[in-house]
C-alpha cells in the first residue's frame, strides 16, 4: 500500500516563503511524474507544478519565478519551495506521484496567505 505524506503547509504573510515536502511510503518504484496541485474554495484543482523522473519541470504561469519543484529520488520525496507568496496562493496543496500504472495523491496541506 503506497501513502504519499505531505508537510510544510501553514499559515503566512504576504511576501512569505514556505517549504512542502512530500514523501512516499510503501512500495513504489520508478516514479516518472511528481507534482504538486492545489485547491483553492470554489475552485477547480489546478497543477502547480512537476518535475519527471529525467528532471524536466513544469510551473504554472502563475507560480513561474516564485515557485521552485525539486525531487530526491533516493527518498521518493518531492518538495515544492514557495517564495513571495501572495494571498491568492491560499488553497489546499496536493501531491501526485505516477509510476507506472499507478496515480497516487496526497492528502492535502493547508497553506493560507495572509496579513
Amino acid at each position: 500500500q503506497v501513502q504519499l505524506v505531505e508537510s510544510g503547509g501553514g499559515l503566512v504573510q504576504p511576501g512569505g516563503s514556505l517549504r512542502l515536502s512530500c514523501a512516499a511510503s510503501g512500495s513504489i518504484s520508478s516514479i516518472s511524474h511528481m507534482g504538486w496541485y492545489r485547491q483553492a474554495p470554489g475552485k477547480e484543482r489546478e497543477l502547480v507544478a512537476l518535475v519527471l523522473s529525467g528532471g524536466y519541470t513544469n510551473y504554472a504561469d502563475s507560480v513561474k519565478g516564485r515557485f521552485t519543484i525539486s525531487r530526491d529520488n533516493a527518498k521518493n520525496t518531492v518538495y515544492l519551495q514557495m517564495n513571495s507568496l501572495k494571498p491568492e496562493d491560499t488553497a489546499v496543496y496536493y501531491c501526485n506521484f505516477i509510476a507506472g500504472a499507478g496515480i497516487y495523491w496526497g492528502q492535502g496541506t493547508q497553506v493560507t496567505v495572509s496579513s
